[in-house]
Order: C-alpha cells, then sequence, then structure tokens
C-alpha cells in the first residue's frame, strides 16, 4: 500500500518547491472517476497544512506526499514519473494499476 515518485520525479517536485519556496512542503496527490471511468488527477503543494487525519502520508525520493482518503482507493500502488513525452516537453504521468487505460511501460 503506497504511492511512490521515480527519483526523477522527486527531482523535478523539490526544485518546484525550491522556486516557489515551499521547500520541506508535502506534495498533495489526488484522484476523482470520471464518468467515462478514466481518472482524473491532481497535485500540488499542501501549504496551508489544513490536512485531516484520515490523510495517507508518504515518503518516497526525500519528498513527503499526502493522499485523502477519498482518493487512496484510485491511487494505492500508483508511481509518478516525469518524462519527456514530446521533445523538450516533460510532464508528470501516473503510472497507475487502477486506471482501466493503464498499460505498464514496457522497455525500448
Amino acid at each position: 500500500m503506497s504511492i511512490s515518485l521515480t527519483k526523477t520525479a522527486a527531482d523535478q517536485v523539490k526544485k518546484a518547491a525550491l522556486v516557489a519556496q515551499l521547500d520541506n512542503t508535502p506534495l498533495r496527490i489526488a484522484a476523482t472517476r470520471n464518468k467515462d471511468n478514466s481518472i482524473h488527477y491532481g497535485m500540488g503543494f499542501d501549504d496551508v497544512g489544513s490536512g485531516d487525519e484520515k490523510d495517507y502520508h508518504f515518503e518516497s525520493n526525500g519528498v513527503e506526499l499526502v493522499v485523502a482518503e477519498s482518493s487512496f482507493g484510485l491511487l494505492d500502488g500508483t508511481t509518478i514519473d516525469f518524462v519527456e513525452l514530446e521533445p523538450k516537453q516533460f510532464h508528470f504521468v501516473f503510472l497507475n494499476p487502477n486506471d482501466p487505460d493503464y498499460s505498464p511501460p514496457t522497455e525500448g
């Protein structure tokens, strides 16, 4: 039972936190189910500290992750990566076995 960041994703989160002057601020990850059964993802720095005691807390590659109980079932087992999808266009991607559109990455 966990959610993790790859080292590449964690490094990018840490850089963004420094730029925003939010270093050591937890990263909140959220997910909701769309009408078509796909999953909508969201993430952002949890700088308001209004966490619920039912939140799940994880540490991955030096980044604290916070997930609401309502999102955890959709996110359990997810790995978040930061990849170049098109030349010079990097994005966070959610590798989520709970997503009906998920297919495991293949070595190329």
